[in-house]
């Protein structure tokens, strides 16, 4: 196994364990939100005001086929990628996804007010995101605790979790 694919509601932690990860396994590291902003040059924050979450959500899927062929590397994905049901078919075919499993209240705390997260705005319809998300992010091959820890401890929980399925640079992680 070569691929993995982070998933999870907004603030999980996604983007930071996936560099953690990829340090760890010597693999590349990318960011699907990052990747978007990058190829529209303006935050995701802006894209939704500008041209509203289906727009965003078909740049998404673009930026996802573009990873699909790149092997050894760790894909963060945005906390609603795995909600469309092509984009999970496709996560779940070509590598192996995780979810990072964080408990509502904590990520409630971690989200930054500052506008830049356009689907928390409203607590009300963040839990009920909340709720719609997590049914999707049971799709996930493997669901792993990312509560009160440290990214450094989330890769390696994944890294065990997974056991000698990973690949780094051609060899399993337990050669």
């Amino acid at each position: 196994m070569d691929k993995i694919y982070l998933v999870g509601f907004m603030a999980a932690g996604k983007t930071t364990v996936a560099r953690a990860l990829a340090a760890r396994l010597q693999w590349r590291a990318e960011d699907v939100d990052e990747l978007i902003e990058a190829r529209e040059r303006r935050p995701v924050a802006d894209i939704f005001a500008r041209h509203g979450e289906a727009y965003f959500r078909s740049a998404e899927r673009d930026i996802l086929r573009l990873l699909l062929p790149l092997r050894h590397i760790v894909v963060a994905t945005g906390g609603g990628t795995f909600m469309d049901p092509e984009n999970r078919s496709a996560i779940n075919i070509d590598g192996v996804s995780v979810w990072l499993d964080v408990p509502f209240e904590e990520l409630v705390a971690r989200i930054p007010h500052d506008g830049s997260r356009p689907l928390a705005a409203e607590r009300a319809v963040m839990e009920h995101l909340f709720a719609l998300r997590t049914a999707a992010y049971s799709g996930a091959h493997l669901r792993i605790s990312a509560s009160g820890l440290r990214a450094e401890a989330v890769a390696e929980r994944i890294i065990e979790s997974l056991g000698n399925r990973l690949t780094t640079n051609g060899l399993t992680t337990s050669d």
